[in-house]
């Protein structure tokens, strides 16, 4: 019985190159499929990650607003940068998610800022813009979707 199963095994062959070929044209299909839906995964996270960096902005101004009375609009809008939001310690650096390596994390300081204008007494709407090197992301806090990222 053992010689047989020895026998046996001598026997046995590997895969003929017609067979490793379909296995290989199989993997190609199936890597021809995936890699698109999975780089569009990528991208739609980003974007998310942006709007969630201008929600965080918005609430960071709101804290500002609670926190420093000469920030509250009277008839003119009022204007709080990224920079000062970050300076004043209303939020922590922001990163651009497109990972941009420059000095200042990706996102323009200067340029990114949130709108504070009064609708009413007490009541104020905020308004992001939010400017990084590859895209941009502009709303009210209820604007702030995926579709509200741009290529810049």
């Amino acid at each position: 019985m053992l010689k047989k199963l020895r026998q046996r095994l001598k026997n046995e062959r590997g895969l003929t190159l017609i067979e490793l070929l379909a296995v290989v044209v199989i993997l190609g299909i199936i890597a021809a499929i995936a890699i698109p839906s999975i780089g569009g995964l990528i991208d739609n996270s980003k974007k998310d990650a942006h709007v969630a960096n201008a929600k965080q902005m918005i609430s960071s101004a709101k804290l500002a607003v609670a926190a420093d009375e000469s920030l509250r609009p009277g008839a003119d809008a009022t204007t709080v940068s990224l920079d000062e939001l970050e300076k004043g310690g209303y939020i922590d650096t922001l990163k651009d998610p497109d990972g941009d390596s420059t000095e200042d994390n990706g996102y323009k300081r200067t340029t990114s800022k949130v709108t504070i204008t009064a609708s009413g007494t007490d009541k104020f709407t905020y308004s992001v813009t939010l400017k990084g090197n590859k895209r941009s992301v502009t709303g009210t806090s209820d604007e702030l979707k995926r579709s509200a990222v741009a290529e810049n």
